[in-house]
């Protein structure tokens, strides 16, 4: 009996530790939601979910025009900085000069995600998307338009002042927006393709407007530069002033903020929400524990590759194979446009085809698949610009750019979910550096194609 009793109490003496865990850990959650509570009342949630998202919606739209916008604007006037720099090649100069500070730039905000003030980082970006619009200006009418090393120095400059701001835009707004939800950050990325598409399309009508009159590629460049530099002016505005007030913002902000996230602190402000610091936190950490950056890679490992083989392929082809290894045709200096612009349309309705559930891609083995399976098109680029007419050439451009947005949405879509605020912020700065990495290698190895043209 003795010994069956001490075997009884063995068994039963860490069930006081078991059961105050469980509690404490039942605590935990529910002061999560507690601090969102106080800014808003139970019967305001639901309505916080939805109220003000559809401008949200657009207004992320918006703001992912502004993150590309600008140096869209340099890679589209390409034909004038072709006729200004003939021996420089531009088109793969500007975006390998680019390329590295853009990278740059992300890696380190990475790195320090969870204590950079999300707010003055955005901030910080658009600001300098819109100086660095208004010095493409400036540069052209100081140099009065004429070629040169000097003018072209200061071009890449300009385009270098670009990769940093994307590097501080890019990385923060995918952070902020992944841990809202899905249809901000679609958005956002559709707005990265459209602005491709939107500055296509005003070049195309800038260079038919001053076509025929003295000067007229450079009058039509720096119209559109001017335009340029007027939207990220507006998205400076939009970011500063009416985001962070939206009410689907702010709820989705105050959660993260009740989940341990120090980096939404400065937009609760902006919105009028003075954040609370979890109380709890300091008796018991795990009520703000998250997985550690690598722990989030680990977990994430094949979503990182993903991004970075579809970019890899993308820009070992666009813009710089499209713009001069496709050979002469009957367009003639429209062909490389309308190149360009057919990439990025088929770009922009790629993003939003994973709004139609039934055809969004949701298995991580299937996604990997057919990011791979992309790699099929360097074969048919090489052969379609050596052997077939512009008709061809037009149809791989146009999948390539379907492809690349569709994959695109689908992964940074499916990525966040399951996980906590500040996790999801840490995610999405992640796979946006991997997207960066494989854009980087891409614009390296886009100077393969130009083996044996005697350069």
């Amino acid at each position: 009996m003795g010994g069956s009793s001490w075997a009884l109490a063995e068994k039963t003496q860490g069930y006081p530790v078991k059961l105050y865990t469980s509690l404490l850990v039942a605590i935990t959650n529910n002061f999560r939601h507690l601090t969102t509570n106080m800014a808003y009342g139970k019967g305001e949630q639901r309505v916080a979910t939805t109220q003000g998202k559809c401008w949200g919606i657009f207004i992320c739209w918006l703001l992912g025009n502004g993150c590309l916008f600008g140096f869209n604007s340099m890679l589209t006037i390409e034909d004038y900085y072709t006729s200004l720099f003939p021996n420089y090649h531009p088109t793969r100069v500007v975006t390998l000069t680019y390329q590295p500070f853009v990278l740059g730039t992300t890696a380190i905000f990475t790195y320090h995600e969870a204590k950079v003030n999300t707010r003055l980082r955005n901030l910080a970006g658009y600001t300098l998307f819109f100086l660095s619009s208004f010095a493409a200006i400036i540069l052209d009418v100081a140099t009065s338009g004429r070629g040169g090393i000097a003018p072209f120095v200061g071009v890449c400059i300009i385009a270098a002042a670009f990769g940093v701001a994307d590097g501080h835009v890019q990385g923060g707004m995918t952070g902020d927006l992944s841990l809202m939800c899905p249809e901000f950050i679609q958005s956002f990325f559709a707005g990265l393709a459209a602005s491709g598409m939107i500055t296509s399309a005003l070049r195309l009508i800038t260079k038919a407007a001053f076509e025929n009159s003295r000067d007229g590629l450079r009058k039509g460049a720096m119209l559109f530069s001017s335009i340029s530099c007027f939207f990220e002016l507006l998205c400076v505005l939009l970011y500063a002033f009416i985001f962070p007030k939206l009410p689907i913002v702010k709820f989705y902000r105050s959660k993260a903020a009740s989940e341990g996230s120090l980096t939404v602190a400065a937009d609760l402000a902006a919105g009028g929400i003075q954040n609370r610091a979890n109380s709890l936190s300091e008796e018991d950490p795990s009520c703000v524990e998250r997985l550690s950056t690598k722990q989030l890679l680990l977990q994430n490992t094949d979503y990182a590759l993903d991004l970075f083989l579809i970019y890899l392929l993308t820009l070992s082809i666009f813009p710089g194979f499209l713009a001069e290894n496709t050979g002469s045709h009957s367009l003639g200096s429209w062909y490389a446009l309308v190149l360009i612009a057919s990439y990025n349309v088929w770009d922009l309705i790629g993003r939003y085809i994973p709004l139609i559930e039934q055809v969004k891609l949701r298995s991580r083995k299937v996604i990997l698949i057919a990011v791979v399976s992309r790699f099929l098109l360097i074969p048919a680029f090489y052969y379609t610009a050596k052997y077939s007419d512009q008709g061809w050439m037009i149809m791989l451009t146009s999948f390539l750019g379907l492809s690349n947005g569709y994959l695109t949405v689908c992964i940074l879509t499916e990525a966040p979910k399951g996980y906590k605020g500040p996790e999801q912020n840490a995610l999405g700065n992640l796979l946006v550096l991997s997207l960066l990495g494989g854009i980087f290698c891409g614009a390296i190895l886009d100077w393969l194609w130009l083996i044996g043209k005697g350069w």
